[in-house]
């Protein structure tokens, strides 16, 4: 199965749920109030790294927020609605095929859109070691899901993401990607702790900036219960 390695250009596909609904397990750590602002500024330092990986030339962002659609815009990703308004992988389906459309052989990944610590050098690491395989998958941090899924022209996304998603991308034949070292592509944030686990490995701008605000998540008068990890972004 394994093939000499080539140089791909690559299309990023980022699902975003609407803002008002987005990452609902971390309200309990930020307070609820939070949850929208929190949720772009992931997407925003997601994005904005993806961008800045010299292996993507492109990124196909999937929301139907028209706020979230005007930010990400503004960095430079492509933003569709979700037209099939069927749940994540529908939107990511439907991204993979803006996105061969546009361009039939390009390289695609879908990421998630919440790696507010991702790393562009860490991200590159994985496009190369998965452009040896038809479709590949990365685990994330808790070992049980899939933070990013990559098809080679000529392949199929076949996304399965949600919950137990490590197991189901396997039994669909994509290759588990076996690389330490790229723990921010691997750190999705859903929980108070996911977020004190992406704060020590260093959130970009946007969430760092958020997190910083007087009344910001986690701080008094925030609404938050207390996130007290330092964050390592300049």
């Amino acid at each position: 199965m394994q093939s000499q390695v080539t140089s791909a250009a690559w299309t990023a596909v980022v699902p975003l749920k609407p803002l008002a609904r987005a990452k609902s397990r971390l309200g309990a750590s930020v307070g609820d109030a939070a949850l929208p602002d929190l949720a772009l500024a992931f997407a925003q330092d997601t994005v904005g790294a993806v961008l800045a990986c010299p292996a993507v030339r492109g990124v196909v962002v999937v929301t139907d927020d028209p706020l979230a659609a005007a930010a990400l815009s503004a960095l430079g990703a492509r933003t569709v609605p979700d037209a099939p308004a069927a749940g994540l992988n529908a939107a990511l389906a439907h991204g993979e095929a803006v996105a061969r459309a546009a361009d039939p052989g390009t390289a695609l990944a879908a990421l998630n859109a919440d790696l507010p610590a991702l790393r562009p050098r860490e991200l590159l690491d994985v496009l190369e070691w998965a452009s040896r395989f038809p479709r590949a998958f990365l685990p994330d941090a808790a070992e049980i899901g899939t933070t990013l899924l990559s098809a080679m022209p000529g392949a199929r996304l076949l996304p399965a993401f949600g919950g137990l998603s490590r197991a189901r991308h396997r039994a669909s034949g994509a290759v588990e990607i076996g690389l330490s070292g790229v723990e921010s592509v691997r750190q999705d944030v859903d929980t108070g702790e996911d977020l004190v686990a992406a704060r020590k490995l260093g959130v970009g701008r946007h969430t760092a900036a958020l997190l910083a605000a007087p009344c910001g998540p986690g701080r008094p008068g925030g609404g938050g219960r207390g996130l007290n990890a330092p964050s390592n972004a300049p």
